[in-house]
C-alpha cells in the first residue's frame, strides 16, 4: 500500500518553485490560484527570500499549491491512504477529495492570515528538542507551561509557548535532551494561542461542503483514519489549537500496511522522519521533478505487488 503525504510549515526554502512552475501548463495553474486567493504564490516560491516566505499568511498556502502541483505531476496515482502534517492535511484533504483545489487554496489562505493574527497577540514561538524519551519529556514541558505541539515520532518533538516560557526550557532541559533548538516559525501553533483562528476557521467551514475521502485519511488529531467530509473539515478547524500527533500517523500507516510513503513538494521532513519510525518502508521526497520518474517507478512497483 502506498501512501502520500504533505509536510507542514517549515519545509518551505527560497525559490522551491522554481522548477516546478517550468512544468507543462503548472505557471497558469499556479497563476489561476493566485488570482483565486489574492497572494501572488508564483512570485513568493520563485523570487521571494527566506524571512518572506516564513510568513504563516505566505508559507502555508504555498505549501499547499506546491503540494498540489507536484502531486498531479506524478499522473494517475491511486494511493491506499493519505496524510498531511499540520497545513499539510488540507493538502491531503484534497488528495482524499474531501476539498476541490480551489477550495483547499481558499481554506488554507484564511487559515494562515487567521494564524497569523493569532500570533501577533503575544511573542510565541517553537523549539524543537533533540533527544530524550517522550515520557519525561512531555511531564517536563507541561510543568513549564509549554505544550507538545508537534509529536512526530522517533523520538522528535517540538515544544511551543511564549518566548519566557521557551527561555525556561533552555535553561532546564528535559533529562536526555541534548538541544533545544528555536524554529523559524512566527508563533506557537498547535496551542491554546490560536483559539482566535479557530473561531475564525469555524466561521469558514460554514461555507464548505466537504465530499466524504475517496481513500483513508489519516488525521493528526488522533492518527484515526476518517471516513467523513464533515468531520474531516472539523477537524482541519480544531487541529490548528491542538497537538499535531504524527507519531500516531504512523502507528496507523503501520497498521494499514503501507509499504511506500511519497512526501509531495517540498518533500524531506516527512521521509526523513518515516526512515527512522517505519522500517522496511519504501521512502521518497518529491522536492524537484527530477524525483517523478523515482516516484512513478515506486509507485509501479506498489501496484505490480498488490495485483500479484
Amino acid at each position: 500500500m502506498l501512501v502520500l503525504v504533505a509536510p507542514g510549515q517549515g519545509a518551505q526554502t527560497p525559490g522551491f518553485l522554481t522548477p516546478w512552475l517550468e512544468l507543462p501548463g503548472a505557471a497558469d495553474r499556479v497563476a489561476a490560484w493566485s488570482d483565486a486567493i489574492g497572494l501572488d504564490l508564483a512570485h513568493y516560491g520563485t523570487q521571494a527570500d527566506a524571512d518572506a516566505i516564513r510568513d504563516t499568511a505566505v508559507a502555508q498556502p504555498l505549501l499547499v499549491a506546491a503540494g498540489l502541483l507536484s502531486a498531479s505531476a506524478l499522473g494517475d496515482v491511486s494511493p491506499g491512504a493519505v496524510a498531511g502534517h499540520s497545513v499539510g492535511e488540507i493538502t491531503a484533504a484534497a488528495f482524499a477529495g474531501v476539498l476541490d483545489e480551489a477550495t483547499a487554496l481558499k481554506l488554507v489562505r484564511t487559515r494562515g492570515l487567521a494564524m497569523a493574527e493569532a500570533a501577533a497577540i503575544t511573542e510565541t514561538g517553537m523549539s524543537a528538542l533533540l533527544g530524550g524519551d517522550p515520557e519525561v519529556t512531555v511531564p517536563h514541558l507541561e510543568k513549564l507551561g509549554l505544550t507538545p505541539a508537534n509529536v512526530n515520532g522517533a523520538g522528535q518533538i517540538v515544544a511551543a509557548g511564549t518566548l519566557e516560557e521557551l527561555a525556561a526550557l533552555e535553561a532546564d532541559k528535559p533529562e536526555g535532551v541534548r538541544r533545544v533548538v528555536p524554529l523559524k516559525v512566527a508563533g506557537a501553533f498547535h496551542t491554546r494561542h490560536m483559539a482566535p483562528a479557530v473561531t475564525k476557521l469555524e466561521e469558514a467551514a460554514k461555507e464548505l461542503a466537504p465530499a466524504d475521502p475517496t481513500v483513508a485519511y489519516v488525521s493528526n488529531k488522533d492518527g484515526k483514519s476518517v471516513a467523513s467530509g464533515a468531520e474531516v473539515v472539523s477537524r482541519l478547524v480544531g487541529q490548528v489549537a491542538n497537538p499535531v500527533r504524527w507519531d500516531l500517523c504512523m502507528e496507523t500507516f503501520q497498521e494499514l500496511g503501507v509499504t511506500a510513503l511519497i512526501e509531495v513538494c517540498p518533500g524531506g521532513t516527512l521521509t526523513g522522519i518515516a526512515k527512522r519510525a517505519l522500517p522496511g518502508v519504501k521512502t521518497l521526497a518529491l522536492k524537484t521533478p527530477d524525483d517523478l520518474d523515482a516516484a512513478r517507478a515506486l509507485i509501479a512497483e506498489v501496484a505490480a505487488a498488490a495485483t500479484a
